[in-house]
């Protein structure tokens, strides 16, 4: 069977797909209105939207720039303008990619690009940190949501290099690459750059963005049913503070965008702690763990994920105490 051939039978399905969703929607028309009047799946049905919305606009930059790396950088590029020693690549690819204004979900399609054309993984891995954690839109929001407060703009962006340089170092000195790269040129794409670009972008924006939905429906789901008394009960328990808000930042996957402004809200707690929410949020939530390991493989989320939220934590907690 021809790959055409297989290619149309599958978009006749998703049209197929698409098309059965909205007759269900139809019918059931009453029985969902009824639903989401409750306050629980109203207020479900509000996160996940927000969290998506906030979301895919950033996607889908990082799509379009993961596309364009794919189809005209050419391969082995990347190795030679980033250093050859690891613990050098690491910090230049973090400060790169603070120059780069998207989220945390465009950033993870990029860095599997870089590792494709054969980017340093440790390097890929600073730069998928540092990307949508210290670029200028970000710190430029964290001034707005912060006025007055330099301070609280510095902090972040030092606690955040300093946390994607660390996590570089150490999966430079203790990560399995394999697990980076067990996919690689597993969907290559031939033909006009034009046709290129836009099959990469496809294949993607598919991939990427049935995981960001899984993501965004977990993170919906824990907003929901964990009660807001419990962050009140540790607001001012020092270093618990700290952890309850990094806590907080996995769990409601704010865009890096918008973040600043929540942390700015939870007045109750301390600056560390708030800063804490900022560092670790983009680095590490429940929607990007699920891009990761759509993007890479389950086993590296299982031991990315909590390497991030540990060092980021701690990079908040030691910048926090010394800037705050």
């Amino acid at each position: 069977m021809s790959t055409s051939t297989v290619t149309r039978r599958r978009a006749d399905a998703g049209i197929a797909i698409i098309v059965a969703v909205v007759v269900v929607a139809t019918l059931a028309r009453p029985l969902i209105h009824d639903l989401v009047a409750r306050p629980a799946v109203a207020n479900f049905a509000t996160v996940f939207v927000a969290i998506v919305l906030q979301a895919v606009p950033f996607l889908a930059l990082g799509i379009t720039v993961s596309a364009a790396i794919a189809t005209f950088v050419p391969p082995g590029l990347l190795p030679r303008v980033l250093p050859k020693r690891p613990e050098l690549a690491v910090p230049v690819a973090a400060v790169v990619g603070a120059a780069l204004p998207g989220c945390e979900c465009g950033s993870v399609p990029i860095a599997r690009r870089l590792v494709d054309r054969g980017a340093p993984p440790a390097a890929a891995l600073s730069f998928l940190l540092s990307a949508p954690a210290i670029n200028p839109v970000v710190l430029v929001a964290t001034s707005v949501a912060f006025p007055g407060r330099p301070e609280m703009v510095l902090a972040r962006f030092v606690a955040s290099l300093l946390a994607a340089s660390v996590v570089g170092w150490v999966w430079a000195r203790l990560g399995r690459d394999s697990l980076l790269v067990s996919r690689r040129n597993a969907h290559a794409h031939t033909g006009s750059k034009p046709s290129v670009f836009l099959q990469t972008a496809q294949h993607d924006f598919l991939t990427a963005g049935g995981f960001l939905i899984i993501g965004a429906a977990t993170a919906a789901l824990l907003q929901t049913v964990v009660p807001r008394r419990v962050l009140d009960s540790v607001a001012g328990n020092g270093i618990l503070a700290v952890v309850a808000l990094a806590a907080l930042a996995v769990i409601m996957a704010i865009c890096s965008e918008a973040d600043a402004f929540i942390a700015a809200s939870l007045k109750q707690f301390s600056p560390t702690a708030q800063l804490a929410f900022m560092v670790v949020g983009p680095m590490v939530d429940v929607k990007l763990i699920a891009l990761q390991a759509g993007t890479f493989s389950r086993a590296f989320a299982v031991r990315f994920a909590p390497l991030t939220l540990v060092v980021a934590t701690a990079s908040a907690a030691l910048v926090g105490s010394r800037l705050l």
